[in-house]
């Protein structure tokens, strides 16, 4: 009923920057938070942004002041800007979103298919 999908991940040295892009589609009513997270090896998948409906956004504190969040409702779309990236950074980066769909009540969480991304020089 719902898919996302991330573009934009890749490859790139220490200090540089990437921009990913999620892509709500489907029977979509409403769309409450959208957010980035992201899974490294042997490691837990863990909240990098989050972007509510009204705006307010949260950050992991090592990302904050690196990353940002944004969210375009008109196209159902949160971006997230990476500049001044860091080997720790690399991960696979999973696009979510809380949606409300035209045939279910409330939200329901969903989540893209990943996009890696490797900080690497």
């Amino acid at each position: 009923q719902v898919q996302l999908v991330e573009s934009g991940g890749g490859l790139v040295q220490p200090g540089g920057s990437l921009r990913l892009s999620c892509v709500a589609s489907g029977m979509i009513s409403r769309i409450n938070g959208m957010g980035w997270y992201r899974q490294a090896p042997g490691k837990q998948r863990e909240l990098v942004a989050r972007v509510n409906s009204e705006g307010a956004v949260d950050y992991l504190d090592s990302v904050r002041g690196r990353f940002t969040i944004s969210r375009d409702d008109a196209k159902f779309t949160v971006v997230l800007q990476m500049n001044s990236l860091r080997p720790e950074d690399t991960a696979v980066y999973y696009c979510h979103a809380d949606v409300q769909t035209a045939i279910n009540p409330g939200y329901w969480p969903y989540w893209g298919q990943g996009t890696q991304v490797t900080v690497s020089s």
